[in-house]
């Protein structure tokens, strides 16, 4: 409808084919549009953001999700612009109404979940602001939602190898070196812990304190597995949550924190504290336990069952030990007293063969004196008939020496008439040419000696 501008004539403000509403009458006007239009209610989907508690009411904004996105979805908004919202009150009666079927479902409403709600479209005047009375919720649609996105992460874990990575991992047989995934003080932690406690082994936790619920548990359990799985010395990690509903367990179906377990070179154990479902979280965990308590059983158990065949194994040890020990002094005192036997008889008959000798050297030693002696007065009997002949070969061998000794004395050559030539130094003067004119010689004859001194040879030299 339209109205001239500027129009100052006498004319009714209202007529029939053109009223003109107060702001009460146009809110009344729209909400009895609303009331016709859709006087059975409307469903509508969308995801919850902005939840808020105001005592025992709760408001929040529906948005639209990824599959209300679409094209037919933008061509019925205006320009196709942005996401469509819609407020929503969920007042306490229809809380009331609607609490048993979420319990029953195991949903608790909550920011980020996708949710198919009735209700009746109310325009508030107070704001002016068209929302969504909510009385009814349909549970399918979110359970639907949830399975989807979780098989939709399996399928992908499966095609690229991963769903199993981690059950590859070998986990220790005595597991006292954990790393914990978990919110710190919370009942799941305190049956953890305790539980741990109680036992009688010495185990070591490395704890990083997560939020395991909310907009940032997803970001907050990935980013944990991944810092404590990076930490060679641990035997185990372990990821614990106590119950919840089940929307809120579906964050440990995020493909962030399966990638995480999957990729950790360390073995993964879940305790999220459901019962019946299984998360992905738990389908790519190397050991799935129900509860954190259950958790710490499992740790305890594998501990204890190491300590327990660990003590057989050494019992076992010592009793057969003592067998083997046993049968070898058995066996040890068998060979001593056969040694002894054996000793025993080789002494005897050493004894008698000793003896027998003796015997036998007292039978021959006489004989063999007697021909020692017989062989001794022959032996000096042909020593003294042949010394006197040896004496004189040996006399007239010295005579003929002694007279080639006295031929050769110089004593003698010199009184034959030879005569030696000495120099100054005491060398013999064996040529002409071992002197000069002036030298001093001395010259040794029979009965004494000459000294010269070398003079030219008075000659006339031969042509």
């Amino acid at each position: 409808m339209s109205q001239p501008a500027f129009d100052f004539g006498d004319d009714e403000l209202d007529d029939v084919a053109n009223p003109t509403y107060s702001v009460g009458e146009l809110a009344d006007a729209i909400n009895d549009t609303l009331r016709r239009g859709f006087s059975d209610g409307v469903w509508v989907r969308g995801e919850i953001t902005g939840w808020s508690d105001r005592g025992q009411h709760a408001y929040f904004t529906l948005v639209d999700d990824a599959e209300s996105s679409d094209a037919d979805s933008r061509q019925r908004r205006p320009n196709g612009r942005g996401k469509a919202i819609v407020n929503v009150q969920f007042f306490a009666n229809a809380r009331m109404r609607l609490r048993p079927m979420l319990q029953k479902h195991q949903l608790r409403l909550a920011d980020g979940m996708k949710v198919r709600v009735f209700g009746h479209l109310d325009y508030y005047a107070p704001n002016g602001r068209i929302g969504l009375k909510m009385t009814g919720i349909d549970p399918k649609y979110t359970l639907g939602e949830i399975a989807q996105s979780r098989d939709e992460v399996i399928r992908r874990l499966v095609a690229e190898g991963l769903f199993d990575a981690n059950k590859a991992r070998v986990l220790s047989p005595i597991p006292l070196r954990i790393g914990v995934v978990a919110s710190v003080g919370t009942a799941a932690w305190h049956d953890f812990h305790d539980e741990l406690q109680r036992s009688a082994f010495g185990f070591s936790l490395t704890v990083i304190d997560t939020r395991v619920q909310g907009d940032i548990a997803e970001r907050s359990v990935a980013s944990a597995i991944v810092t404590l799985s990076r930490r060679s010395e641990l035997d185990a990690l372990v990821v614990i949550r106590g119950g919840g509903a089940r929307n809120e367990l579906a964050v440990f179906d995020a493909e962030r924190i399966a990638r995480a377990i999957a990729a950790s070179p360390v073995p993964v154990l879940t305790g999220l504290g459901h019962e019946v479902d299984r998360s992905v979280a738990d389908e790519v965990a190397h050991t799935m336990l129900k509860t954190p308590t259950a958790c710490a059983g499992e740790l305890i158990a594998r501990t204890a069952r190491y300590s327990a065949d660990s003590e057989a194994t050494f019992a076992s040890i010592v009793r057969e030990s003592r067998h083997v020990l046993a049968a070898a002094t058995t066996g040890l005192s068998e060979t001593a007293h056969r040694i002894a036997r054996r000793t025993h008889a080789a002494v005897e008959r050493g004894d008698e063969r000793l003896g027998m000798r003796v015997d036998t050297l007292a039978r021959t030693a006489p004989a063999c004196l007697a021909r020692a002696d017989e062989r001794l007065t022959e032996a000096r009997r042909r020593l003294v008939g042949s010394a006197d002949t040896v004496i004189g070969r040996a006399e007239s061998r010295l005579d003929v020496v002694t007279a080639r000794v006295a031929a050769l004395d110089p004593a003698v050559q010199l009184a034959r008439g030879w005569s030696i030539t000495r120099r100054a130094d005491g060398t013999i003067v064996r040529s002409v040419d071992d002197v000069g004119t002036g030298d001093t010689v001395t010259t040794a004859l029979g009965d004494g000696t000459l000294v010269s001194i070398v003079s030219p040879d008075p000659s006339p030299p031969k042509d």
